[in-house]
């Protein structure tokens, strides 16, 4: 917990002090609490500084991680963490979870409608809203009941009341024929932000009266005004035109490339994704990638998107996609490239700051073997469900990862663990040789003793002096110990220099997995077992364990097949193909 809560202030350091939305995630990243801040750094700052309430300490006590959205002012943050709400549903949210915080606008749905102020879930007829300040909506709606003559009475009467004779109501109670068609029309649109001809009438108003010296009347007259435009403020968190749709931007620099997409539910920013790529070549290699696989099933009404982003990702996709240049769709794009420039910002910074607590591991490193630790080869040996062995190796050279260095090997010795770290040390350190390339000052291999010593074993073979030093895990494949060929260091899990040497592990680790990933997608390693129709990776790894080869199966039963849960086709392909 406590080096979560030291990653977690790493990221508060280099929060922007902007509006916007944080949604703090527990372990299993769900999200557990949504908030607003008009300042996100101080907001968030705040939970991790001084005493607090029962409620909020724990809520701190299962914060794990957390996550934020830009926004263009206080008033949107407010909407868009209603929407949050409603979407994510999270445990330690009491207020907003019923939507009965902020109030919407409503003309009833009936013959004889009624202008008013509702808060129901899911009100019906024209609804328009949510508004964060309640008291200036109210006031609107005062002052709208003033102009259009609504029904205003709950139940009709049996005479006209004082609102006809004043009028400010049609008196549908003795005339059956009234017609609302028109009021209803004016304000839609002036709900919708034509305000000018009303605010411009009170102006008038407003003038009128200060030159008659009626100053306690100009001065309610500028009040409706304020009310107006705080009600009708713009904001583009909700476009309230009932489709769903995708906004996407993005930001990159020379080394990254920050994808941000909004996606909008019924009109309604009801969810983000945030996503950082690292690239050497092609910035929109990884994002064409993505953006591919993510609308191969799921199909927006509309994607909404950058100027930035090549067509051809959309072209193909047969989704109505466009790239607008002005009004509030422009401007929810506008809002997700700030979005994705921050986070690439942000990205920027974090990783500032890690490189300086790298450096203090490289110092430690450096400290342990007696000599000037900058660059480190790390190795990753992996078994593809038993068949075949791959292999990574990554490079971190001078406080970062050089990701151009990075190599992947498919091994021809797959007996076991020692085998393959002999064959890809071999492998990576004979090509350097004959290359004449500069050697890692350390390499670091997944394992313990025996990894250390298959390795050194091929090193001493080209004659190359290199030290190498094992990562070891315990039994929940959590980093325990560095280990050297004389001894095992037990490593504090608060320190530095145990979070440097886990970065290093997760990465070569998700590199590895990656390349397992493409090597499976491309058949290199496919196996007689994944043409049996209904047999997954789970099912494929449960029949090579129990039965070894393939053509081991035509003397299993049939009910040992069933056991480990082969279905009745699957059987039946094996019995005419073995």
């Amino acid at each position: 917990m406590k080096k979560n809560i030291l990653k977690i202030k790493q990221k508060i350091k280099v929060l922007p002090k902007t509006p916007g939305c944080y949604l703090m995630k527990d372990k299993d990243q769900k999200v557990i609490y949504i908030g607003k801040a008009k300042n996100l750094k101080n907001r968030v700052a705040s939970y991790f500084t001084g005493a607090h309430n029962q409620k909020t300490t724990r809520l701190i006590s299962n914060i794990f991680d957390f996550d934020f959205l830009l926004t263009n002012n206080e008033n949107e943050s407010l909407i868009l963490e209603l929407n949050l709400i409603k979407k994510y549903q999270p445990k330690y949210n009491i207020r907003l979870v019923d939507d009965k915080t902020y109030p919407y606008i409503q003309i009833t749905d009936e013959k004889y409608p009624m202008l008013r102020i509702v808060r129901e879930k899911n009100p019906t007829g024209k609804v328009f809203g949510p508004y964060p300040s309640v008291f200036s909506a109210r006031e609107t709606v005062k002052i709208l009941n003033r102009i259009y003559p609504f029904r205003k009475c709950e139940k009709l009467p049996d005479k006209a009341c004082l609102y006809f004779h004043i009028g400010e109501c049609l008196a549908p109670c003795v005339s059956k024929d009234v017609d609302y068609k028109n009021y209803i029309n004016q304000v839609t649109r002036f709900l919708k932000g034509e305000t000018k001809p009303l605010i411009k009438k009170l102006q008038n108003e407003m003038e009128l009266s200060s030159e008659m010296m009626l100053y306690e009347k100009a001065a309610k007259f500028r009040d409706m005004i304020n009310h107006i435009k705080e009600t009708t403020k713009k904001q583009f968190i909700n476009l309230n035109d009932g489709k769903s749709r995708d906004v996407i931007a993005i930001d990159y620099n020379e080394k990254d490339i920050s994808l941000e997409i909004f996606m909008l539910n019924d009109g309604k920013i009801i969810d983000h994704i945030q996503k950082i790529f690292s690239y050497i070549y092609d910035p929109f290699d990884f994002i064409s990638t993505y953006l591919n696989e993510r609308y191969i099933n799921y199909k927006p009404e509309e994607i909404l998107a950058d100027r930035e982003i090549p067509i051809y990702i959309f072209d193909e996709k047969k989704i109505k996609f466009s790239f607008p240049e002005k009004g509030p769709k422009k401007k929810l794009v506008d809002l997700a490239k700030k979005n994705a420039k921050e986070n690439l910002e942000h990205n920027f910074m974090l990783n500032r700051y890690q490189s300086l607590s790298n450096n203090k591991g490289l110092e430690e490193l450096s400290k342990i073997l007696t000599k000037n630790i900058s660059k480190i080869d790390i190795i990753d040996n992996s078994q593809l469900f038993g068949q075949a062995a791959v292999s990574v190796a990554i490079v971190y050279n001078e406080n970062k990862f050089d990701k151009k260095m990075y190599r992947k090997y498919h091994l021809q010795n797959n007996k076991d663990d020692y085998n393959a770290m002999k064959e890809v040390v071999y492998r990576r350190y004979f090509k350097v040789l004959n290359e004449q390339k500069k050697f890692p000052d350390l390499i670091l291999v997944d394992g313990g003793l025996g990894q250390i010593n298959a390795a050194k074993e091929s090193l001493d073979i080209l004659k190359i002096s290199i030290p190498v030093v094992g990562l070891k895990k315990d039994k929940k494949h959590n980093l325990s110990k560095l280990v050297l060929i004389d001894r095992e260091i037990n490593l504090d899990k608060k320190g530095k220099f145990y979070r440097f040497l886990v970065s290093l592990s997760e990465e070569v680790h998700r590199f590895a997995i990656s390349f397992h990933k493409k090597t499976r997608d491309k058949g290199i390693y496919a196996s007689k077992f994944d043409k049996i129709p209904g047999v997954g990776p789970k099912k494929n790894a449960l029949l090579i364990k129990n039965f070894g080869t393939y053509e081991n199966l035509k003397n299993v039963t049939n009910e040992e097949l069933k056991k480990i849960g082969i279905n009745f086709k699957s059987i039946e392909y094996i019995r005419k193909n073995s």
